[in-house]
């Protein structure tokens, strides 16, 4: 099939292993013959030995950028790094900067490429480029969109990264703006691999999911070890409803990459469509670990144990999103239906709390369902609480949404009767305090308002 064309084995590797090993022990081999010696090493995966070749390479040659790139793409972690004999050059300044973005280390990145501006390459596009990619890698669109943009006014012919600038356009659903690009990049050179990409996230945006396939199988025909594109193909099929074709494409981009954690995280989504749990506890579990404080790593590692009945995982799971920082403000929701589930309702409810004060002290669109959800379990759980003043507030919000809008007006009727017969607030049952004065019931749920005063309420 057209996935395994360029994956072709080369029976010439291991003649040339036997040559170039003769020359290397004679020490025969310049900068560039030890990176052919390293790169037939690699691709016979004989990794250690590969390494090992291509760090001589950069001490040999260490202006050769490629000796420098391969070398990294053979790291997997900080650890193998630190065993390194690198020349001291101010070309390690550069791959400790690519590494530690390639490692997701984005803290240690953008500091050693601040201190590369510092030193005098401050109109670097290569450096601004980097830049822009190590905000996308943590999520931070907005920044990383700028600094594209800025890029792209600074250098209108470049074509590096420019896929990645058009990810980062398809996730904002900027349609003109990722037409433009295509179009542009098309212009100045339709044979690159970013362009086909561009192309292909283009067509994606529009969900014509067949033809952007075809571009990327196009930037794989140009070079079939280019990361990005096995990556979105396997997206593609999976938009496809094409798993089998997904898991081949998600398993190319790790042959040519482990460290990529989308192709490890796409892999435990099909096999989670396939009903397969355990197999995509196993790959959600390496993209945890290589995206250790990614919430939707998380969110995902504690369906998957949900599924397998280790609800105690699962919780720990949600919390742990919660802690790093909820993306998709999911788990605090997910781990309270956990609490229900469980007949633990103080702890339901103090998630739920939680949950609301997050929703509502943000400007971004309430998420209806689960949010009436949140209002339509504390308004029944203050009730049981007799503590009518907090399910009256609760309640009340409730009828702000279609789908509770009846129950909402059920539990005020019910409240409204018992204190008509004078019953009283309870006294003797512990519940989380719940301050509803920020909220009324002409608060509409896609509306700012200001966050619920619950510091005292720890879930």
């Amino acid at each position: 099939g057209p996935l395994e064309k360029g994956q072709v084995k080369n029976e010439a590797l291991r003649e040339l292993r036997v040559e170039l090993s003769k020359k290397h022990k004679a020490q025969e081999l310049d900068g560039f013959g030890l990176y052919l010696y390293g790169v037939v090493l690699r691709k016979l995966d004989l990794v250690k030995e590969a390494i090992d070749v291509f760090v001589e390479a950069t001490h040999v040659l260490p202006l050769h950028w490629g000796a420098w790139l391969e070398l990294c793409n053979l790291i997997t972690d900080k650890e193998m790094l630190k065993f390194l004999s690198l020349p001291d050059t101010w070309m390690k300044e550069f791959f400790l900067a690519h590494i530690y973005t390639e490692l997701q280390l984005i803290e240690e990145a953008l500091q050693k490429y601040q201190s590369l501006i510092d030193a005098g390459f401050s109109k670097s596009t290569y450096i601004i480029s980097q830049i822009a990619v190590a905000y996308h890698n943590i999520r931070d669109i907005d920044k990383a969109l700028s600094i594209f943009n800025e890029l792209r006014k600074q250098d209108p012919y470049r074509i590096e990264n420019m896929d990645t600038f058009s990810n980062l356009l398809y996730v904002r659903s900027m349609k003109p703006e990722l037409s433009y690009l295509a179009h542009n990049l098309c212009e100045i050179d339709k044979y690159r691999v970013e362009t086909c990409c561009v192309i292909g996230n283009y067509y994606s945006l529009r969900s014509q999911h067949e033809k952007a396939a075809l571009y990327f199988q196009r930037a794989l025909k140009l070079n079939p070890r280019y990361l990005g594109a096995w990556t979105l193909m396997g997206h593609e099929y999976m938009e496809m409803k094409n798993t089998s074709a997904a898991i081949q494409a998600y398993r190319h981009a790790i042959e040519v990459n482990k460290r990529d954690y989308r192709a490890w995280y796409g892999l435990g989504q099909t096999y989670e469509i396939l009903k397969m749990p355990f197999y995509c506890l196993y790959y959600y579990r390496r993209a945890h670990q290589l995206r250790p404080n990614d919430s939707r790593m998380l969110v995902a590692l504690g369906e998957c144990y949900e599924k397998l009945n280790q609800l105690v995982e699962s919780k720990k799971c949600y919390w742990r999103a919660y802690a790093v920082g909820d993306v998709e403000k999911m788990a605090l929701v997910k781990l309270a239906k956990l609490h229900e589930q469980l007949n633990e309702s103080e702890q339901a409810a103090q998630c739920y709390i939680k949950y609301i004060q997050d929703i509502y002290s943000c400007s971004e669109l309430v998420e209806h369902v689960e949010v009436s959800t949140a209002f339509r379990y504390l308004a029944q759980y203050y009730f049981k609480c007799k503590l009518w003043d907090e399910a009256s507030a609760c309640a009340q919000q409730c009828c702000a949404f279609n789908d509770t809008r009846e129950e909402g007006k059920a539990l005020l009727r019910q409240i409204l009767q018992l204190r008509n017969q004078g019953e009283t607030l309870s006294t003797d049952i512990a519940a989380p305090v719940f301050l509803p004065a920020s909220l009324s019931a002409t608060n509409t749920p896609t509306r700012r308002v200001s966050p619920l005063n619950l510091s005292s309420v720890t879930p």
